[in-house]
């Protein structure tokens, strides 16, 4: 176990490394964000300033070695548009798309697996047949149509819910939250729900699967002859084999979600760090885009290694100790 918990957090800080490296490269030879902050009007020495103070004057290699002895510092940067560490205007943002990564899929899995299931268990009944349907529509519909079709009954036209922003706040530990409060609840619903659309399609899609597999096993059929409660089949002897592939993919899921939340937010000018990085696109805002792709890289990484852990939980015949043989 620990021989390969060593293993995994070396690929981890490998893996760290090059992404650091491609994402430099990517992000700082694209645009001049010196053009983006100063006057139009700005003569060859007030450019040459500018360029100079933030270290754009240094070749390439040079700024790499730069950021990265200060990445190991833990500083990230400082933002050419806001003056303030990149690092931090990151970690301010970050709750709000935590928050609304772990409702959206809090839904799509309370919601997804017992569907998932039902449809598993009566494949050819009218429910069963309607689920999957509309699982179909659920990964073919784009997330910022259903975004704004969201706003356009739900806001606009029956002004149930608000359209926009997060809401009243509560400070838990010094972390700004909006799920604490009902006004919060409120401006949360609609991203989550356009956010959960697509991951709930998934995880319908993956247990019936796994539940129609399952059934067809001498396992469950041993204990169907036994005379056990089909409820008591489902719920100890499917459930618990199918949940290593949910697992999996709900928690690589999860890491999308934050990654990707950038149209959710976008429509429902959500604060996230999702609306965070396409300002700083459009500002090339450089630290502050590099930022974000290394926290989100950390993340994915952090969410591999916990899934891969999970799996010794919900199967002991997975043992962590001969993967890494």
């Amino acid at each position: 176990m620990s021989v390969y918990l060593v293993r995994r957090l070396l690929q981890s800080v490998l893996v760290l490394a090059v992404m650091s490296l491609l994402v430099f490269i990517g992000v700082f030879a694209i645009g001049n964000p010196v053009d983006m902050l100063i006057s139009p009007e700005a003569d060859q020495a007030e450019i040459a300033r500018v360029t100079a103070a933030m270290g754009l004057d240094q070749p390439l290699w040079s700024q790499y070695l730069h950021f990265s002895g200060q990445a190991l510092k833990g500083d990230l940067g400082t933002s050419f548009v806001h003056n303030v560490s990149a690092m931090g205007l990151i970690l301010e943002r970050l709750p709000a798309t935590l928050e609304l990564a772990v409702v959206a899929m809090g839904l799509a899995v309370l919601i997804g697996i017992p569907l998932g299931l039902w449809a598993g268990v009566r494949p050819h009944s009218l429910a069963g047949k309607s689920i999957m349907t509309g699982s179909i529509i659920g990964f073919s519909l784009p997330t910022f149509w259903v975004g704004l079709m969201l706003i356009m009954v739900l806001s606009v036209l029956w002004g149930l819910l608000p359209s926009s922003g997060r809401g009243a706040t509560v400070n838990v530990a010094g972390v700004p939250l909006s799920i604490f409060t009902a006004d919060g609840w409120k401006h949360l619903l609609l991203p989550a729900l356009n956010l959960a659309l697509f991951k709930l399609s998934l995880v319908i899609r993956l247990t019936n699967a796994g539940t129609r597999e399952a059934l067809l096993q001498d396992y469950v059929k041993f204990a169907r002859a036994k005379g056990l409660p089909m409820r008591r089949v489902i719920g100890v002897h499917v459930l618990k084999n199918i949940m290593i592939p949910i697992v999996t993919v709900v928690g690589l899921e999860f890491g999308s979600v934050i990654a990707f939340s950038v149209v959710t937010e976008s429509v429902f000018s959500w604060p996230g760090i999702g609306k965070l990085l396409i300002e700083s696109i459009n500002l090339l805002d450089r630290p502050v885009v590099v930022a974000y792709l290394l926290i989100v890289v950390t993340m994915f990484i952090a969410i591999n290694l916990v899934v891969d852990i999970l799996y010794s939980v919900l199967d002991p015949r997975v043992r962590l100790a001969d993967s890494a043989k």
